[in-house]
């Protein structure tokens, strides 16, 4: 906020109460007319209300408009290009390299840019295992975007914590700070900048805040896998009996809404790691997506909508009333919930748990030919991991239309993978096999024909066949050999009908079906390609025989 009349605010007296000793002026940070240090969601709550940034609305949540951006801009993301870890990145369309030269300029006007106005910081952590936990700061232009931070992250519980915090990576997030394309040699005005070296990302023209999150995910998922630790793009649980299982999965697959079991522990719902000790949440809060969200099918999500604390990107709210519609989509179909681990009722306090019985890679099949589980060998999982193959829901990147778009995004989450995807296959192949986890792939996609001719597998019959799948009943049940993918598909599970267990026979069209099977076979085959040269040749023959 660029306070030009030094207009005193809510939460001004108790900026400094909760200061680090390590202080903005190391990030280059100066002349700054107030920095608001690590307010409680309360505080933050009267400084968002009185600077108009959100509305708060029935029961307790606010709802922020994100303006241009409702979705990451993939487009807008580089990678400084410098010698300590240039041999390692994956240059190509996702990490895309920028001079560090330009950074500095870009950072140094940026720096220029925030004299005389107002930041918010909130220090945080990222990595519930202590022995991997990240100190991380975010700086903020935005208020809401600070209450964000402290939803998504861990906090310190003591004003000494947070007087001893030192980040060892800064954000720092500038929605109405534009990048000047002929100058900075970005793409557009937006930007999303990491510096490895400078330990720092800059984030500009964009209040998206998801940016904020994926960008502490992208900077885990290049340290971690150097300490042995498998980073994941995934969602977490674990069953009665302590039974741990991970969700692979791209936004709009499931993995919220399907690790969120009223009869299972919550881990956590989107980024993991997997160390020698277990399964630990990277974040301390939750980020669902919450178009059409339902409170019979979805209660444990629908609840937090209306908890005090939740922060809601783009949901449509009646100002008069302030009930908001999850079923409104004008503003964009990649409404979002924010809100901590603590909002569920089982979710776990630790945020971690043990080794993983159970790997589920979830696609969300649009051509509708994929059953909707298959068991899955070691090699066979890593190439589906490899491959990521799913449907781009609408509205979740920018660009996306209304109709679900076919992609491959390896590793289940290709923009936020540094590494290449082989190096993360033989991390995970590692684990798979010492600790004998059994691998299910799961479509929540579409049966009975494609997008706009069938209809989307229900969410019932999919928490059956999981169920099924974890209890290991669904592995005493007969198979079948799919002809050409080679995984084995169930043939009954209880509740199920036959003709959702094997998509052909819910066809009309029988020739239809066996066309867009075999197109997905060949694009799966394609697609590959680009990977077959750093991948084992065991894991390349367990992809589609054509």
């Amino acid at each position: 906020m660029n306070n030009i009349l030094n207009i005193s605010t809510p939460a001004e007296g108790e900026a400094r109460a909760l200061r680090s000793d390590y202080g903005l002026e190391n990030h280059g940070l100066t002349n700054l007319r107030m920095a608001y240090w690590n307010l409680p969601t309360e505080a933050l709550y009267e400084e968002v209300a009185f600077r108009r940034e959100a509305r708060i609305t029935r029961g307790g949540p606010i709802v922020a408009h994100t303006g241009k951006h409702t979705a990451r801009s993939a487009s807008d993301k580089f990678v400084v290009r410098e010698a300590s870890t240039e041999g390692r990145i994956w240059w190509g369309e996702y990490n895309r390299p920028f001079s560090g030269d330009k950074f500095d300029e870009l950072f140094s006007r940026l720096q220029g840019f925030l004299q005389g106005r107002d930041v918010f910081v909130q220090d945080c952590f990222a990595g519930a295992d202590p022995a991997y936990r990240m100190p991380i700061r975010v700086i903020t232009e935005l208020a809401w975007h600070s209450h964000f931070a402290r939803n998504m992250f861990l906090l310190p519980q003591t004003k000494e914590e947070y007087q001893r915090h030192i980040p060892e990576f800064t954000i720092v997030c500038a929605p109405s700070f534009k990048g000047v394309p002929q100058i900075d040699s970005t793409t557009s005005g937006t930007f999303i900048v990491l510096n490895f070296a400078a330990k720092l990302c800059i984030i500009g023209n964009t209040a998206y805040a998801g940016e904020i999150k994926k960008s502490v995910f992208t900077i885990l998922n290049y340290l971690l896998p150097l300490n042995g630790v498998m980073p994941m793009h995934c969602s977490a649980n674990i069953g009665p009996d302590g039974d741990a299982a991970v969700f692979f999965g791209l936004s709009g697959t499931g993995k919220t809404t399907l690790s969120a079991d009223p009869h299972r522990k919550l881990i956590g719902d989107d980024e993991h790691g997997w160390s020698d000790e277990g399964v630990f949440n990277f974040e301390g809060g939750c980020y669902a997506k919450v178009i059409q969200l339902s409170a019979s099918a979805e209660p444990e999500i629908h609840a937090c909508t209306a908890k005090y604390g939740t922060i809601l990107e783009n949901v449509v709210f009646d100002p008069v009333t302030r009930m908001i519609d999850l079923d409104d989509d004008t503003i964009t179909e990649n409404t979002r919930a924010s809100y901590p681990l603590t909002s569920i009722d089982n979710a776990v306090p630790e945020k971690a748990g043990g080794h993983p019985r159970t790997i589920i890679l979830l696609t969300c099949d649009a051509s509708g030919v994929m059953p909707p589980i298959a068991h899955l060998t070691p090699d066979q999982a890593l190439y589906q991991f490899i491959s990521g193959y799913t449907s781009k829901i609408a509205g979740t990147e920018v660009g996306l239309g209304r109709e679900p778009e076919l992609t491959f995004s390896t590793c289940f989450g290709a923009p936020f993978m540094v590494h290449h995807p082989a190096f993360y296959a033989d991390l995970l192949k590692r684990k798979i096999l010492k600790h004998g986890a059994e691998c299910w792939l799961v479509n929540t996609g579409w049966v009975g024909g494609p997008y706009n001719v069938g209809k989307r597998i229900s969410i019932r019959y999919t928490r059956a066949l999981l169920n099924a799948a974890l209890d290991g009943s669904l592995l005493r049940v007969p198979a079948i050999v799919d002809p050409v993918f080679g995984y084995q598909v169930p043939t009954s599970c209880e509740g199920i009908p036959p003709h959702v267990l094997a998509p052909a026979d819910s066809w009309a069209d029988k020739e239809g079906y066996m066309r867009r099977y075999k197109e997905l076979a060949a694009r799966y085959v394609e697609n590959f390609k680009k990977y077959e040269e750093a991948c084992p040749p065991e894991i390349r023959k367990a992809g589609p025989k054509l």
